[in-house]
């Protein structure tokens, strides 16, 4: 999809690295993922970056309080956006800062945020090799805040105007509001406002909106609705594509999310609801992207039908 849509896209970013604690030091995983002939194929067909995901799986608590540590996690991205000619990174830590705690200390989160800043200062000292007038970018993924009272771990407006001068765009997993416990739409479009609107909530945060792409999935959920029992999951469109196939359910358009569902009983009687992006549920967000002056970012364009690509 990369290839044939290179030039609907400013940034494409495979997942293949990961930033890992080894004994007492550092070590960056994932090039034997690194496709060359893929990247040299996109750069042939159109101008889109290419900035690889780097989840920081490292210990936190040991990187963000050792000066060493963090000097050498970004040598080591640096290095290897220069030998690999990347044109940057799309780094993914907050949510698992969030998940060790360490975002509930206030002298630890600090440190959380002077490490993000400290990166994209580095990064953007370096001269793209492949682009003499550009540096590296940073691309940094936060996560929705699900209530107006922040919590010590939701990422914020002041956390967003703290990093944007070394920062080059926000990737807002506007996803995911459901789950098997709680079966229900991707991204209800009410939801999506209300993020962004705690986001983007004082005047200062407000100027920083062309700096924020919003999270539109690609993918979609088949849950298990029978009484006392749960489950399901993610979908892709072929998946999804299967089940229209086998079950040749009825449509039906849910106004209060703004998302297609179908329902269906599957080959042992059990009720499922399948909510997956439509033309339609794509075409609103963006517009409500166009409207609020914001970016997207799609999670993730192997998982959708090709025909979502002509909206874009």
């Amino acid at each position: 999809m990369a290839k044939r849509f290179t030039n609907k896209f400013t940034i494409l970013s495979p997942v293949w690295y990961d930033l890992k604690s080894q004994g007492t030091g550092l070590v960056l995983e994932g090039r034997h993922n690194a496709d060359m002939g893929w990247i040299s194929e996109l750069r042939r067909n159109g101008n889109a970056l290419v900035l690889p995901r780097v989840v920081l799986e490292a210990f936190p608590k040991e990187l963000l309080k050792k000066k060493k540590l963090r000097d050498k996690a970004i040598d080591l991205i640096i290095s290897e956006c220069k030998e690999m000619e990347y044109d940057g990174i799309v780094l993914e830590s907050w949510s698992r800062w969030a998940a060790y705690g360490v975002l509930h200390d206030p002298e630890m989160r600090n440190k959380a945020l002077q490490f993000i800043k400290q990166l994209g200062h580095a990064m953007h000292s370096v001269i793209s090799s492949r682009n003499g007038k550009q540096y590296l970018q940073l691309v940094y993924v936060i996560g929705p805040p699900y209530s107006e009272k922040l919590q010590p771990h939701d990422f914020g407006p002041e956390d967003l105007q703290s990093l944007s001068d070394d920062i080059d765009g926000f990737s807002f997993m506007t996803y995911d509001f459901s789950s098997p416990h709680n079966p229900g739409p991707n991204a209800p479009l009410k939801w999506i406002r209300f993020t962004l609107q705690i986001l983007l909530g004082n005047s200062g945060a407000r100027a920083l909106a062309n700096k924020i792409f919003l999270g539109i999935n690609f993918y979609g959920n088949d849950f298990v609705i029978s009484e006392g029992s749960e489950g399901g999951g993610a979908i892709t469109g072929r998946e999804y594509l299967s089940l229209l196939e086998k079950h040749k359910p009825q449509l039906q358009w849910e106004k209060n999310s703004g998302e297609h569902f179908f329902l269906y009983v599957d080959d042992e009687h059990i009720n499922h609801a399948v909510f997956y992006p439509s033309l339609m549920s794509i075409s609103i967000r963006l517009e409500e992207a166009r409207l609020q002056g914001v970016g997207i970012s799609i999670w993730e364009i192997g998982q959708g039908l090709d025909c979502f690509f002509n909206l874009l």
